[in-house]
């Protein structure tokens, strides 16, 4: 059709694939804007029916700009713009066993920090070095410490940067304590969560007032 029509505007109904074919929506939209990018085709028809395509339109409104900017300047899509990159990060900092032993030995209060690394979970603190797979055997060996400071708030917050951390081993993802697991356009910041060093909940951020 388009060599039969070069100039001719067309509409690619990119959703007929992305609601009708069980898989996440966003490389399917970036192949199908790639698509249209190479055969001229400027105008898109998608849905957001389906729960997997819920975020197609800010998909391809990212994959447009990603694959035109591609195209434009002769370059591979790829180290541009991480924003559809949502299952797995790009790329998976490390956390070795040697460095996590000597942050240990260095730290001197007794605030827990949580690294993931390696297919295990890590729960450092003054003196402090506990490594497991599985969140409820690593906190049921923290009650077995007897820490003094692990109180119902305490305990509540670290379940959760816990399972934040379990998530990020189970699908190859980063994992920072107190920042949000990124997961690119869809990504929730997390910042109100945090907690004070006296235990309690620190106070929203002035952007973050009503």
């Amino acid at each position: 059709v388009r060599r039969r029509w070069p100039d001719a505007e067309m509409m690619m109904g990119v959703g007929n694939l992305t609601e009708l074919t069980d898989v996440d929506s966003a490389g399917v939209n970036v192949l199908l804007l790639a698509i249209c990018q190479e055969l001229g085709v400027r105008s898109v028809l998608t849905t957001e029916v389906v729960n997997w395509a819920r975020s197609s339109v800010r998909e391809c409104d990212l994959a447009r700009r990603l694959v035109r900017h591609a195209l434009t300047h002769r370059v591979l899509p790829k180290h541009l713009e991480t924003g559809l990159v949502m299952l797995r990060d790009a790329r998976l900092r490390d956390a070795p066993a040697d460095d996590l032993q000597r942050l240990a030995a260095q730290i001197r209060d007794r605030n827990f920090r949580i690294f993931a690394d390696a297919g295990q979970l890590h729960l450092l603190s003054a003196q402090l070095l506990l490594s497991d797979a599985d969140p409820f055997a690593l906190f049921d060996r923290l009650r077995e410490t007897n820490p003094t400071n692990l109180d119902a708030a305490h305990a509540f917050y670290l379940g959760y940067e816990m399972c934040k951390a379990a998530i990020a081993l189970q699908l190859g993802k980063n994992y920072e304590q107190d920042v949000a697991l990124d997961w690119g356009i869809l990504t929730v910041d997390e910042q109100r969560h945090r907690l004070s060093p006296d235990g309690g909940r620190r106070p929203r951020a002035a952007e973050d007032a009503p």
